[in-house]
């Protein structure tokens, strides 16, 4: 299950360290590319890119065209190294705003890595009433 938070740090190569815990479930490569909604890198499993794709092509093509051009431009294919690491393109660093500390987290269908940073920003946006009236959307 693709869940937890895990701290790390990008190297000098662009490096970092994927959790093993995240790597068993995504498998022994997968698909790594910019986020659509934030500024942070998606991590996808092969299974699921595949399931996204197969959706994209399924939308009518002036619907779905620019969005398959964002996913699949950036798109890189990882496989981590006998440590663990993969290499994030400079492309995907610098558009998630990654310099050293980086967030992998686990995010059910998906993991996403930010900065540090842009973590924390974003966690501490989330009050506790507007997650409360999400909640009450959702039936919790």
């Amino acid at each position: 299950m693709l869940i937890g938070d895990y701290r790390c740090s990008v190297d000098a190569k662009g490096r970092v360290s994927f959790p093993a815990k995240l790597r068993a479930d995504l498998g022994a490569r997968f698909i790594i590319t910019r986020s659509l909604s934030d500024h942070c890198i998606s991590v996808y499993s092969l299974e699921e890119w595949q399931s996204i794709i197969d959706r994209l092509h399924a939308m009518p093509q002036n619907k779905s065209r620019n969005i398959r051009r964002m996913l699949s431009g950036f798109a890189s294919e990882a496989e981590p190294d006998a440590q663990g690491r993969i290499v994030l393109p400079l492309s995907l660093r610098e558009y998630a705003g990654l310099a050293k500390d980086a967030v992998i987290i686990g995010a059910s269908t998906h993991c996403e890595i930010w900065s540090r940073e842009n973590w924390e920003a974003l966690c501490n946006e989330r009050d506790s009433d507007t997650i409360a009236a999400v909640m009450d959307e959702l039936n919790f």
